[in-house]
Order: C-alpha cells, then sequence, then structure tokens
C-alpha cells in the first residue's frame, strides 16, 4: 500500500513539474504582446544612454583625455545589443502573425517559444546594462609620452658626436653629460637628434624631458616645462611656489629613471632648487645639456664633456650646397668656385653656413659671389666678435635696405627667446615710423608682414606658430653687438632686458640712448627724473611696476614708443605723462590702471592706444573728450581681460553702462583704422554704432569679443 502511494505522489510530482515546464515555456509566447513593445521602450533608451556616453567621451578625447577601458567596453557592448535588438524587433510582426487562438497558441510553436525566449533575455540584458551606464566619469588625463618627438631636420656632420654622446648615455657609470661649443654649431640639433632617438630605442627609460634654458635663467621657468612632462600642467600647480614644486617633481623623478635634456645653459642650473634628482648609477637616470663653455660643464659636474666642433671642410660644403641649391650653384660657371671659396670662410660654423647659403641662394652673378667672399675675408675665427658676429653680419649687409635693418635691430629689445606677436611687432614699427611708406596701418601692414617675411627667410627670425616669430640668442647677440657698438651713433641701444634688475639702472647709463629696453625684470619704482633728449623708445613692460614718479617723463620730449604692457601692479598713471608731447604708441595693457589722466589730451600724435586685457577695465574711468581728443588715432584696443558689469553711470565717464559715450567719442576720430573693443549689449547700439560713416569707409579691422544676438553678427556682415 505504501508503494502505490509513493507511486501516486512521484507522479503528480513529475506531472506538476511539467505543467510548470509547459506553463514557463507558454509565456514566452503569450507575453510577447507585452515584451516586444517593452523591448522597443527599452532599446529606445539604451540608443538614447549610448549617445549621451559617446558625446561625452567625444568631448573628453577633444580635450585630449583618455576615456576609461570600462566607458569603451560599455560603449561596444551596446552597440553589440542595440544590434540584436533591433533585428527581434524587425522581425516581431512575423513573429506576431503566427499567433492564434489568442496569444498562447502559434502555427509554429518552437519558433515562437525561442523567440519569445530572446526578447525576454535581449530586454533582461539591455536593463541591466542600462544600469551600469552611469558613469560619473567616462575619461582621465592622458599620461605624457615618455618622449615627446620634436622637428628636426636631417643632421649633417652630426652621425659621429651623436654616437659619441650615446655611448655615454648606455655607460652605467655616466650621469650628467655636457655638450659645450661655439653658439651657432648645432648643440640644440645634436640635443634634438639624441631626444628623437629615445623614441626608437628599447624603453629603458620611464620619460625624457626637454627644457629650454635661456641666458637669465627662471628656475619656475624650467620647473613647469618638467611639471608638464609628468602630470604637473593645471593652473594650480603653476601657482605654486619654486619650492613646493621642487618638492612634487623630486617626488615624482626618485621613483622613475628619467633623462632630463637642458638646452642652452649660460650658468649652474641648481638641481635641488629645481627638483631634479641627481643622476647617479644607483637610480640609472641621465642629465644632458648644452652649453656654450667648459666653465658651465665644469659647475654641472658633468661626469663627461663633449665638444661639439665646426664641421670638417666636406661636411660644411655639403651642407652649404642644400642651403645654396642646385639651381644658382649652376647659373653661371664661376659660381661653384666662388661658393665653395665663401662656403670656406664660414670656418664649418652651421649656423653660418645655412645663414649664409639661404642668403646666397638667389645670387646667379660672379659679381655678388665675389663680393660675398670679399666681405667674409675680413674675418678670422678666435672669437666670438671677431669670427660669429662678422658672418652674421654678413646677412644683415646683405638686407635690400635701412628700413629692413632697422627692424631687425628693433627685435633685440625684447628679452632672450621672447616670442613676438607678429601683429604688434608690425603696430610697433609702424608708430616708430620705420613703415613709412604708407600713412595707414592697414596699408602699412602689408610692408611690415613683407618684412617679417623677409627676415625669416633669411633666417635673421624664426617663426614660432602662424603669429609669433623670436630671434636666435646669437642672432640676437649679433644684433645687440652691431646696435650698441658698430653703429652705435645711428642707434644707441640700452638693452637690459630679462637682466633680473630690482630697481631702475643710473640715469646716466642711458642719457644718450635711442632706443631703450628694461623689460621682463623686477623694478618696482622709477623714482629719476631722466633727461634723455634723443630717447624715442622705452620698453618697460613684463616689471613689477607700481608707481611712477611724476618727474620720471618730464625730459624725454622725443619719445614715441611707451610700452608698460603686463605690469598688473601699476594703477596710476603721473601726471607728467603730458609732457611725452611725441608719443605715437602707449601700451597700457594687462596692467591695473584704474583711471587715465585728462593730461593724456596733450598727447595729441598719439596713433596707438592698448588698453587690452586691463585687469579693471569694466570698471575703469576715461574722462569724457579724452578719446576724441586723439585725432590722428588710428589703433584703439579696450578688450576686457575678464567679464564684469561695466561702471555705473558716471557723468564724466566714456565706459557707462549702454556705450553710447563710448561711440560718441569713436566717431570723432577720422584715421581709426583697427578697433578692438568689448560687446556691444543691444542690436540697437550696434546699428547705430556701425551706421557712422566713418566705420563704413575708415575701419578696416572691427573685433567685438562677443555678439549678444545673431542679428548683430547679420548686420555688420
Amino acid at each position: 500500500m505504501g508503494n502505490c502511494c509513493s507511486i501516486q505522489i512521484g507522479v503528480e510530482n513529475f506531472l506538476l513539474r511539467g505543467w510548470v515546464f509547459i506553463v514557463g515555456h507558454a509565456n514566452y509566447v503569450c507575453k510577447l504582446k507585452q515584451t516586444l513593445p517593452t523591448l522597443s521602450a527599452a532599446l529606445q533608451e539604451l540608443r538614447a544612454q549610448r549617445n549621451d556616453v559617446q558625446r561625452e567621451v567625444d568631448v573628453a578625447e577633444q580635450r585630449l583625455l583618455k576615456p576609461f577601458e570600462q566607458v569603451q567596453l560599455w560603449l561596444s557592448k551596446a552597440e553589440t545589443m542595440i544590434t540584436k535588438a533591433e533585428k527581434l524587433i524587425e522581425d516581431g510582426p512575423q513573429q506576431m502573425n503566427n499567433l492564434c487562438l489568442g496569444t498562447c497558441a502559434s502555427k509554429n510553436f518552437l519558433s515562437s517559444y525561442k523567440f519569445g525566449k530572446n526578447v525576454t533575455k535581449m530586454l533582461q540584458e539591455i536593463n541591466d546594462h542600462v544600469s551600469k551606464g552611469a558613469f560619473k566619469k567616462v575619461a582621465e588625463s592622458r599620461p605624457s609620452a615618455s618622449v615627446v618627438v620634436r622637428p628636426e631636420e636631417r643632421p649633417i656632420g652630426l652621425e659621429s658626436t651623436i654616437e659619441k654622446v650615446w655611448s655615454c648615455i648606455v655607460d652605467k657609470d655616466v650621469g650628467i653629460i655636457g655638450l659645450y661649443g661655439l653658439g651657432g654649431v648645432g648643440k640644440t640639433t645634436l640635443l634634438t637628434q639624441i631626444n628623437n632617438k629615445f623614441s626608437t630605442t628599447p624603453d629603458k627609460f620611464d620619460v625624457v624631458i626637454w627644457a629650454p634654458v635661456s641666458k637669465d635663467y627662471n628656475v619656475a621657468k624650467i620647473q613647469d616645462k618638467i611639471g608638464g612632462n609628468i602630470g604637473f600642467s593645471d593652473a594650480f600647480w603653476k601657482s605654486k611656489s619654486v619650492d613646493e614644486k621642487a618638492v612634487d617633481i623630486y617626488g615624482v623623478l626618485r621613483n622613475k629613471r628619467f633623462v632630463v635634456l637642458l638646452d642652452n645653459l649660460w650658468e649652474r642650473v641648481d638641481l635641488n632648487k629645481v627638483g631634479i634628482p641627481k643622476p647617479s648609477q644607483e637610480n640609472g637616470s641621465k642629465l644632458i645639456f648644452t652649453a656654450r663653455s667648459l666653465e658651465v660643464c665644469g659647475e654641472m659636474e658633468a661626469r663627461k664633456r663633449i665638444k661639439v666642433e665646426c664641421l670638417e671642410p666636406e661636411m660644411a660644403w655639403e651642407l652649404f650646397q642644400v642651403k645654396v641649391g642646385d639651381e644658382t650653384l649652376n647659373s653661371h660657371p664661376n659660381i661653384w668656385k666662388l661658393a665653395e671659396q665663401v662656403a670656406e670662410r664660414c670656418g664649418g660654423l652651421p649656423l653660418a653656413l645655412i645663414t649664409i647659403g639661404r642668403a646666397m641662394a638667389c645670387k646667379t652673378t660672379p659679381m655678388e659671389w665675389k663680393y660675398a667672399f670679399e666681405m667674409l675675408k675680413r674675418s678670422t675665427l678666435p672669437k666670438m666678435k671677431n669670427e660669429v658676429f662678422p658672418l652674421l653680419k654678413f646677412s644683415y649687409d646683405d638686407l635690400p635696405n635701412a628700413t629692413m635693418k632697422c627692424c631687425l635691430l628693433y627685435c633685440c629689445l625684447y628679452r632672450d627667446d621672447y616670442r613676438i606677436p607678429r601683429k604688434g611687432l608690425v603696430e610697433h614699427w609702424f608708430c616708430e615710423g620705420l613703415l613709412n611708406e604708407f600713412d595707414r596701418f592697414s596699408e602699412a601692414q602689408i610692408q611690415g608682414d613683407h618684412i617679417i617675411n623677409s627676415l625669416l627667410n633669411a633666417c635673421l627670425l624664426e617663426r614660432v606658430g602662424e603669429d609669433y616669430v623670436k630671434m636666435h640668442d646669437v642672432i640676437r647677440d649679433m644684433a645687440l653687438w652691431i646696435a650698441c657698438e658698430l653703429e652705435v651713433k645711428e642707434n644707441n641701444f640700452f638693452v637690459k632686458a630679462g637682466a633680473q634688475l630690482l630697481e631702475e639702472p643710473d640715469a646716466m647709463t642711458w642719457e644718450c640712448a635711442k632706443r631703450m629696453s628694461i623689460m621682463s625684470n623686477h623694478i618696482k619704482v622709477l623714482r629719476e627724473t631722466l633727461k634723455c633728449h634723443n630717447l624715442r623708445t622705452l620698453f618697460l613692460g613684463e616689471n613689477n611696476l607700481q608707481v611712477i614718479s611724476d618727474g620720471f617723463f618730464h625730459f624725454i620730449p622725443r619719445l614715441t614708443v611707451l610700452n608698460l604692457s603686463r605690469n598688473y601692479g601699476l594703477e596710476e598713471l603721473p601726471k607728467g605723462i603730458s609732457q611725452l608731447i611725441s608719443l605715437e604708441c602707449l601700451d597700457l595693457s594687462s596692467t591695473g590702471i584704474r583711471e587715465l589722466p585728462i593730461e593724456l589730451k596733450s598727447l595729441t600724435k598719439l596713433k596707438m592706444l592698448d588698453l587690452s586685457n586691463m585687469l579693471f577695465v569694466r570698471k575703469m574711468k576715461i574722462p569724457r573728450q579724452l578719446i576724441s581728443s586723439f585725432s590722428k588715432l588710428q589703433i584703439f584696443k579696450l578688450r576686457p581681460l575678464i567679464n564684469r558689469d561695466y561702471p555705473d553711470e558716471e557723468e564724466d565717464n566714456v565706459l557707462n553702462g549702454v556705450n553710447e559715450n563710448l561711440i560718441k567719442e569713436l566717431k570723432c576720430l577720422q584715421h581709426l583704422n583697427i578697433l578692438s573693443i568689448p560687446p556691444i549689449k543691444s542690436v540697437f547700439a550696434l546699428e547705430r554704432f556701425l551706421s557712422f560713416n566713418l566705420f563704413r569707409c575708415c575701419i578696416e579691422t572691427l573685433e567685438l569679443d562677443e555678439f549678444r544676438d545673431q542679428r548683430c553678427l547679420m548686420f555688420y556682415a
């Protein structure tokens, strides 16, 4: 009897489980009407989330951030799911047509069952995937490349020196390597080759860092270059003190095998102040630097000191041939021999070979080559002034006119390695009267651009991106040599730019100067009363100026250009500035000036007034009828550094809230040619502004910081 009961219970359990199994499978079919629309909605949500995440990733990549791998994996899986779900939804109508007798029976039950099961499974997977796609961050900063490959030209004659340096690098006993030699001999080219060679060799070092060092080196700038290579690039870190940066840099580099390449050392760099651990056999790191003297190598405790020699005659001739070009060399039977003589007189100095070679590239008559040879014969190669400068001066002498020569010498007023804005340089030349072919700046700019391009082609200037140029340090030294010694009567420059001055030079030292630059120093107060009757140019920018005595400008009657830019602590101009009756260019950009004194009315010759990027331009006071008194003004810049509210309306301030007074002032400037102003707040004001005849006839460049309404753009167009 008991056995019968057991058999009965077993059969019932079997039947029950079978029923559950059948019902469960039937549910996949019965619920298709519900699950298909639900899957469609889930698919739409997944698509939207996929698009949002992908958009964030795209923005991050534009900012050079690296997307997290888990984000990339999520997106990849989302794409696969979307494709599968779209196929299920596409097949849905056909499967629904198979259903009959309500929704639980199917013409092809097995097919409907499999389809329903796949729909349910896909719906669950999508829901799970959507829940995992809520990322707080989708990317992180990219780790700096272990080696940043620098632009290079094919080296000629440096192969043996490169191998000599490389043998020192692989020597475990050598930690610090000094490369020294004459200016222009190719030390930077050699260091560039070494830097790039690290990118093609087995990865034995964690990071290779390149940092240029100028004559008056700045520890903070070196730290910023190194910091950018090891992940410290944000503005907060750059605002830290030198000591704090040194601790951070040391903390990273002491755990890495690094190579630091320092280019152009003029004196000992204290590695501890910078934060560079001293390379040793234990840490396996390397420091390689270039310098002009053997003494610096000793001060830097270089384990190996390698002199970079001038090129051998065969290599020098090969380099010279490349720069002159076969077309010129073959243009006359006698030129080839003369060119060999000219190349020989360059003494194997690459900078001279390149500079003079390019200068001779268009000389196709023997007389021009004979003249070049005679000029070069007058110098020898014992010292810098007797061997380098006369050679480089050949390119200076070969410039077609005195204007171009003056424009070149003008560039040495800027400090070492300074990125000179092309536009700003031309503006200064224009106000100095150097661009004397045209009266209007827009036309003179053509001449200025031509001069810059000519100087670039002659290798007397170097291109830095599209908008900047700079002078090679040797070329700058040569230009100063010419301006301060050879042509002292014509030019007489006084230049102490970037000389780490804490106070103004003694007035006696610059009384006879024609052009003077003490930019990029640490001068806070100008106390002297100058008596510089010949001074035309005065660069005081990038100091820490806070006070200028009232008598400072009293006896500089011929001053034409005054640059006070980037003196953020300078909040007031002395009334004595009214004595500068010959002034044509006044650059107050990036200063803290709060009010323009009405006494500036006496500057009737002013052609350029730069008030751009001033700290308090939105709250600054400009007296009425001051701007309009500058009847010869051609360039006017009034662009704020940051957006702040306009000043409260004052009875005697052109910078009121609606620009009306400013517009009236500008209307009086019949020669205005370049205008850079803050935003016009309303379409009505802009229409009035642009409707003046002078803007249709004179202004050729109009720079508005922003347009508050798209109609403004349409109106101006």
